[in-house]
C-alpha cells in the first residue's frame, strides 16, 4: 500500500489543544489575576509569565503546572499573539502525565475567568463563541461563508444543529455544556433555523455529508479523520426541548475520540512545551543539570576522540609525504594502492597513508654492489696481475 510522505503526525493521547480570541485590551493582565487566584485557593501548583526575552516580539507567553486526578501533572502553555483585527490570538497547549481523560477540567478554564460575555471565548476561524448556540448567518452567502470556515477548521470540533421549529428559551440554550468539562472549548455549535435546511445541506455537497432535517452533524474537517463515517456522526433527531441528547452528546465524544493529525501549528506548539518548558521544580531543576552534565561530557569525549584521529591522521600523511619525495628524488614514480573500504573516514585515510607509504619504501631504487676485480692470472697459479706470465718452450 502506498503511504503518503506528507502524511501529518496524529495529535499525542496526552495532548490537549485549542485556540481562540480575545477581543478586549487587557488580555495579559486578565490571565495574571486568574492565575494567581487559582494559585492561591490552591487550584494551580504555580504559574509564571515568561520574560520578553524568550518569547517572540509582540508575544507574551504563561505556563501553569496543575493536577488533576490527585495525582496526574498537567503542564500547560499559553501564547498570546497580534491578531489582524481587534484583540489577540491565543493557543493554549497542554499535556498530562497519562491519556486526556475528558472528565478533568478544561485547561482554559484554568487560564481564564469563564463569564456569559467574556471577550477571549471567541473561536478563531468562525469567530463563533464557545458555551453558546451560534446562529447561522441569516444570508446565503455569509452563511456559506461560515460552514466552509468551519470545514477548514482542524483545532475545533464544529457541530450543526438544524432547529425543526423554533425553539422556546430552553431549546435555545446550548448543548455544548452537557459534553464532558474536557470538550467545553473544543467544540463550537452552530445552529441552523427551520429554513435553512437547504442552503446548509447545498453548502455541505462538496463534502458528501448533510444535515438530518430536526437533526444533527458534526462536521468531518479538512482532512477528514480516516475512521469518519458521516452516518456515524449524524443524529436524525434532537429534540430542543430541554430532553437531554444523549445520541447527540456520544457522536461528538466518538469524534473527539478518533486519531486526527495536529492542526497547523500545533507540532509546533508542543514542541515548545515539551523542550522549552521553564516552570520547573526543584527535582526537575535538579534532573535537567544532570542531562546536561551527560550530554557535555559526551560531546567533550567526542571531541577528543576526534583531535585524535586528526592527529593520527597528520602524522600518516606526513611520513607518506616524505615517503613520496624520497622517491621522487630517485626517480621511481610511486603506486598509490586502492583505499579499502570500511571504517570511518579518519580509519580510512591512516589505513591509505601507510600503505601509501609502505608502496613507496619498495620501489626506492637499491645502491649496485661492489663486485671484486676479476684476477688476469690463469687459476691456480697465485700471480697478481702486475706479473709477467710465464713463458715455457715447447
Amino acid at each position: 500500500m502506498h503511504i503518503s510522505a506528507t502524511v501529518l503526525p496524529t495529535t499525542p493521547s496526552t495532548v490537549w489543544q485549542t485556540r481562540g480570541r480575545h477581543t478586549g485590551p487587557t488580555a495579559p493582565d486578565v490571565l495574571r489575576k486568574h492565575l494567581q487566584g487559582l494559585k492561591d485557593a490552591g487550584t494551580v501548583q504555580d504559574f509564571m509569565e515568561l520574560p520578553d526575552a524568550d518569547t517572540p516580539e509582540g508575544e507574551t507567553a504563561f505556563e501553569a503546572r496543575w493536577t488533576v486526578a490527585e495525582e496526574v501533572t498537567v503542564r500547560a502553555r499559553l501564547r498570546l499573539a497580534e491578531w489582524s483585527g481587534q484583540g489577540q490570538e491565543w493557543t493554549l497547549t497542554a499535556e498530562a502525565e497519562r491519556p486526556w481523560d475528558l472528565r478533568w477540567p478544561s485547561p482554559a478554564g484554568m487560564f481564564w475567568p469563564w463569564e456569559a460575555d467574556s471577550p477571549w471565548g471567541q473561536e478563531t476561524v468562525t469567530g463563533e463563541r464557545f458555551l453558546a448556540a451560534n446562529p447561522l448567518p441569516a444570508d446565503d452567502k455569509e452563511l456559506r461563508r461560515a460552514l466552509r470556515a468551519a470545514l477548514r477548521d482542524t483545532w475545533t470540533v464544529h457541530l450543526v444543529v438544524h432547529e425543526a421549529m423554533t425553539p422556546d428559551e430552553r431549546g435555545r440554550r446550548s448543548l455544548v455544556p452537557l459534553l464532558p468539562p474536557g470538550l467545553h472549548h473544543r467544540v463550537v455549535e452552530h445552529r441552523a433555523a427551520p429554513h435553512q435546511l437547504r442552503t446548509v445541506n447545498w453548502s455541505l455537497k462538496e463534502t458528501g455529508v448533510e444535515v438530518p432535517r430536526g437533526g444533527a452533524l458534526v462536521l468531518p474537517g479538512a482532512p477528514a479523520p480516516a475512521d469518519y463515517e458521516a452516518a456515524e456522526f449524524s443524529v436524525r433527531s434532537v429534540f430542543l426541548d430541554g430532553t437531554h441528547p444523549t445520541e447527540l452528546l456520544d457522536a461528538v465524544r466518538r469524534f473527539a475520540a478518533l486519531p486526527r493529525p495536529l492542526p497547523e501549528g500545533a507540532d509546533a506548539a508542543l514542541t515548545v512545551l515539551r523542550e522549552e518548558w521553564q516552570l520547573l521544580t526543584l527535582e526537575e531543576e535538579l534532573a535537567r543539570e544532570r542531562k546536561l552534565v551527560t550530554m557535555y561530557k559526551e560531546a567533550l569525549e567526542a571531541m577528543t576522540a576526534s583531535r585524535d584521529l586528526y592527529r593520527e591522521a597528520a602524522e600518516h600523511a606526513h611520513e607518506a609525504l616524505a615517503a613520496y619525495r624520497e622517491a621522487a628524488a630517485e626517480g621511481w614514480e610511486p603506486r598509490q594502492a586502492p583505499a579499502r573500504k570500511g571504517g570511518s573516514p579518519f580509519q580510512q585515510l591512516g589505513r591509505t597513508l601507510e600503505r601509501f607509504k609502505e608502496t613507496t619504501k619498495g620501489l626506492r631504487p637499491a645502491a649496485p654492489a661492489e663486485s671484486p676485480k676479476r684476477d688476469r692470472t690463469t687459476a691456480g697459479t697465485g700471480a697478481t696481475g702486475d706479473d709477467e706470465p710465464e713463458v715455457t718452450d715447447r
